[in-house]
C-alpha cells in the first residue's frame, strides 16, 4: 500500500539523505534473526510520557482556562481522548544523520550499533507493506501547529528533543473496539490519561519483514564496544550471508575522552 501523506508533513530536500537507526545489541540480534523492523506503540516510549500528545504550550489553542473547573474538565477530556487515539500509532524512530554524537549513542545504542540507510530506502520499504504507513521528519515545538489533529501531534515533539533530528516511520493500526472512554472513572470524573490499558488485542508493537541487504548500507558499532562485541556483530551479519559492511564508530578513537563511559559493555 503506498505511503499516505499527513498534515504538515515535512521531508528532507534530498530523498537520498542518510538516516541511522541506533539500537542496543539485543535489538540488533533480534533484527538479524527475524529480518523484521519493530514498530513500538506510541504510548509505550520509555523516555517521553507525552509522546503523541499535544505540547503543553499549545493547549491554549482550545481557549480553555486551566483554573476554571469546567474548562479544566473539558481539557482533560481532550487529552484523555488523544492519549487513547495514540494507542493506534506504531513508531520506528530514525535519525537524520549529520554527525555522530555521543548523546545519540549514549541514549539509544550504547552497547550496540547504528543501522545506516537512506530516506528513500526507508520509503521504499514502507511502500511495500500492507498497512497504512507514513514517513516524515519530526517537527519540534508548537509554532507549526494549527487545529487539533492527532496526526500533527504524533509527528511533533518538544524542543528539548530537537537534537535527535528524528525521521519518523509509523503505522496507523487503530482498533475501533478498544474504547475511547477509559479516561472516565466510575464517578464520571474525567482524567487526562486512560485509567486502564487497552485490550490485549491492541499489541505493544508490530513487526514487518523487510529485505535487510537491500535496505541497509552499513552498520556502525558503538564507540564503547569491545572487540568481542565487534566480532559478534560481524558474525551475525555473515551468518545470514549478508555482505553489509560493519565498521567501528568514528568516535571509537576518542572513547577515553568522551563524557560518558558505560560501566559494562561486553
Amino acid at each position: 500500500m503506498p505511503l499516505e501523506i499527513y498534515p504538515d508533513q515535512l521531508e528532507p530536500e534530498n530523498q537520498d539523505a542518510v538516516i541511522w537507526r541506533f539500537m542496543k545489541l539485543s535489538k540488533f540480534r533480534d533484527l538479524m534473526a527475524t529480518s523484521e523492523i519493530y514498530f513500538c506503540r506510541a504510548d509505550l516510549f520509555p523516555n517521553d510520557a507525552r509522546e503523541g500528545l499535544p505540547p503543553e504550550d499549545y493547549l491554549h489553542v482550545l481557549g480553555l482556562h486551566p483554573f476554571d473547573v469546567l474548562d479544566r474538565q473539558q481539557l482533560c477530556h481532550h487529552l484523555g481522548s488523544d492519549a487513547q487515539f495514540r494507542e493506534g500509532f506504531y513508531v520506528s524512530c530514525w535519525h537524520l544523520f549529520r554527525d555522530e554524537t555521543c548523546n545519540m549513542w549514549k541514549e539509544y545504542g550504547e552497547d550496540g550499533v547504528a543501522i545506516c540507510s537512506r530516506y528513500r530506502s526507508l520509503k521504499n520499504v514502507l511502500n511495500a507493506i500492507e498497512d497504512r504507513a507514513y514517513l516524515g521528519l519530526v517537527r519540534y515545538g508548537s509554532k507549526h501547529l494549527t487545529g487539533w489533529n492527532v496526526l500533527r501531534f504524533i509527528t511533533t515533539k518538544r524542543m528539548k528533543y530537537a537534537e535527535e533530528r528524528e525521521v519518523r516511520a509509523f503505522l496507523w493500526i487503530g482498533d475501533p473496539m478498544a474504547g475511547i472512554n477509559r479516561h472516565i472513572d466510575a464517578e464520571n470524573r474525567i482524567h487526562p490519561l486512560p485509567l486502564t490499558p487497552p485490550p490485549e488485542r491492541v499489541l505493544r508493537g508490530h513487526r514487518r519483514r523487510v529485505d535487510l541487504e537491500a535496505f541497509i548500507e552499513g552498520i556502525r558499532v558503538a564507540p564503547w564496544a569491545s572487540g568481542t562485541t565487534f566480532e559478534e556483530v560481524n558474525r551475525l551479519v555473515q551468518d545470514r550471508g549478508y555482505t553489509i559492511p560493519v565498521v567501528a564508530s568514528e568516535l571509537t578513537r576518542y572513547r577515553d575522552l568522551l563524557p560518558y563511559h558505560p560501566e559494562t559493555v561486553r
